[in-house]
């Protein structure tokens, strides 16, 4: 497997997180934004919307972090990642819809603003960030993990941008149900942490 990536992306983070947790071998190959490289013949070719991450499975290409995770659990058989039955498989979905929204539109954004200068109201998105912690953390508050009994690909799919929100100057001092969820997560074999020191990447570096 090859993994279109770039270092300091969350979302490229999930897939290398779930790609590790299911220990997979898999290259990476970072994309170089700055550059353009994204917008490139050879890359758009792979996902017309420019973003990583992309996975490349020996020619079955999927673009989109969300996809990526839904991809692998579902190729894998590890229902024990994403339920086969009706009502699981919902909760799973309503995690992987929160994170496609009130975590990219809260905690991703606001990292966006401290570390690549992307141009979000700063007050408007971390605002937007402690909502949702808020609310993930009443969640919490009644079990172990956000869709299950055992970590699923919901969890993987939050995890990245909630543990680097203090990179967004979201602090996470007040969510201890939140904080306790994510040391459950880094203890798992095969975690991976997402990068924290920038290496020269474009503000405008497009991650889904």
């Amino acid at each position: 497997m090859k993994l279109y990536s770039l270092t300091l992306s969350g979302h490229a983070h999930r897939a290398r997180l779930f790609l590790s947790l299911l220990g997979l071998p898999f290259e990476t190959v970072e994309v170089d934004f700055a550059g353009g490289q994204n917008r490139s013949p050879d890359f758009l070719a792979i996902n017309s919307f420019g973003q990583v991450p992309v996975l490349d499975d020996a020619g079955v290409i999927v673009p989109d972090s969300n996809a990526i995770l839904v991809y692998l659990a579902k190729k894998l058989g590890r229902g024990d990642w994403l339920p086969e039955d009706a009502e699981g498989a919902a909760r799973v979905q309503r995690w992987l819809s929160v994170a496609a929204g009130p975590i990219a539109n809260g905690p991703c954004a606001a990292r966006l603003v401290t570390l690549f200068g992307a141009r979000f109201d700063a007050a408007e998105v971390i605002a937007r960030a402690h909502q949702i912690l808020a609310l993930i953390d009443a969640e919490l508050s009644a079990r172990d993990w956000l869709a299950a009994e055992r970590p699923t690909i919901a969890d993987v799919a939050l995890y990245s941008y909630i543990a680097a929100a203090p990179e967004g100057n979201v602090d996470l001092a007040a969510y201890g149900h939140v904080r306790a969820w994510l040391a459950r997560i880094e203890a798992l074999p095969g975690y991976v942490a997402l990068p924290t020191s920038p290496v020269g990447l474009n503000a405008t570096g497009g991650s889904a």
